[in-house]
């Protein structure tokens, strides 16, 4: 017979992982401190729609606070919004979301089990965590059932949210399909019937239409942690944006990673060790003194980089990366080890970045060639979009962005 884990009550502990994950806590952070103190086992979940194959290491933060609080013993829940993906978030969006297929979402969410396993130790027999997938409810849920849940919303509540002020403001239309998502997000908690929802901060709106319907429907009070988007501190700029197609993915190769972060602006290493790795606090005070005192940023965006592909890959992989890095950027030296495609002769380099999904669109690909940014590594630039692949060769795409061509 299994053990059950004890609920671990370090006050110390439950500090630490407050302080250093959450942005805000509603209604508050001794309410919510103090039931984590009483050694009562909460139920807890974090809800991602696969709107894209890739899970990004900005939405590794939610992922990684969860896995601290199932550590302490409680009940984990990681939600796939199968369904509400085909509805389409509208948060600070200034115009409607594209909706999904349902065959989009399925092959969107294919592996992101695996990817989710990168922070969370989901084959725990001690405290296994729980995956959903909201599909499962709302395809079989009438429309008796969504009137019910919407009469908790006025349409004022709707209109107020910023986006949609914005938009009646400019002219654009607002879809009602739109307000569904809030509620139906919501109902979500309802449904599981949990104590506490993790989410960034753009989606504490969301977070409250749930905590509403969880008093209304449940009876129960509901705890919103809100956490910190990773986002560039002097311009509010947001450093993972899967609609623009700039990010770190979850499953990102080791070299590419490395690379990727020491192409981020160096204010944003104390955010991105903090919120995104498991490094300690320790590790992260000790970056955060060397910023402060102005330490070399290469130097010490380095460690970072090597602190990220420790958390998502492990140890020995972060130590060849960092190796690698140094080789082709420092020594002007190729790796063995870098990226490497087998692309068919004659294949145009715009299809092939975008198959790849290194970019969203062809405009944005096209802007970076006029810049000059895509050549031959340490040669020719290259001029036009429709350049052919046709032979072994290096290109580099901006300043870390180097991958070979193998003809296959």
């Amino acid at each position: 017979m299994f053990r059950k884990r004890k609920i671990i009550t370090d006050e110390k502990k439950i500090d630490e992982i407050l302080d250093r994950y959450s942005k805000e806590i509603l209604p508050t952070r001794d309410k919510l401190k103090t039931k984590l103190l009483s050694g009562d086992k909460l139920k807890m979940y974090v809800g991602a729609d696969p709107t894209g194959a890739d899970l990004h290491i900005g939405h590794a933060t939610n992922f990684i606070l969860l896995e601290e609080l199932r550590k302490l013993g409680h009940e984990v829940i990681i939600l796939f919004g199968g369904f509400t993906a085909t509805i389409g978030d509208p948060t600070g969006k200034d115009s409607e979301r594209v909706r999904l297929t349902k065959k989009e979402v399925k092959k969107n969410i294919k592996n992101w089990k695996e990817q989710v396993s990168k922070v969370i130790k989901i084959n725990d027999f001690m405290n296994k965590p729980r995956f959903v997938n909201n599909n499962d409810w709302y395809s079989k849920m009438g429309l008796e059932k969504i009137i019910e849940i919407a009469s908790n919303f006025t349409v004022q509540q709707m209109i107020e949210r910023d986006m949609f002020e914005k938009r009646i403001k400019d002219g654009k239309p607002v879809y009602v399909h739109e307000f569904f998502y809030s509620f139906l997000q919501g109902y979500d908690s309802v449904v599981l019937g949990v104590d506490v929802e993790i989410g960034g901060t753009d989606q504490t709106f969301n977070m409250l239409a749930g905590r509403t319907l969880q008093e209304r429907f449940n009876k129960k009070q509901k705890f919103v942690i809100s956490t910190p988007l990773l986002e560039n501190p002097k311009t509010g700029e947001k450093m993972m944006n899967k609609s623009t197609g700039q990010y770190i993915a979850i499953l990102e190769e080791p070299n590419n990673m490395f690379g990727k972060v020491m192409a981020l602006p160096d204010e944003v290493v104390v955010n991105l060790i903090k919120h995104c790795t498991h490094a300690t606090m320790e590790k992260v005070e000790e970056i955060q003194k060397k910023v402060e005192k102005g330490d070399s940023p290469k130097e010490v965006k380095e460690e970072v980089a090597f602190e990220v592909v420790k958390t998502y890959h492990d140890e020995k992989l972060a130590i060849k990366a960092k190796e690698n890095f140094n080789k082709l950027f420092t020594k002007k030296e190729i790796s063995d080890d870098i990226v490497e495609f087998n692309v068919e002769k004659g294949k145009k380099i715009m299809d092939f970045v975008l198959e790849k999904k290194m970019f969203s669109s062809k405009s944005e690909f096209r802007r970076l060639v006029e810049q000059g940014a895509v050549s031959v590594f340490e040669g020719e630039k290259i001029e036009d979009p429709n350049y052919e692949l046709d032979k072994n060769e290096v290109i580099r795409i901006g300043k870390k962005n180097i991958f070979k061509i193998v003809m296959k």
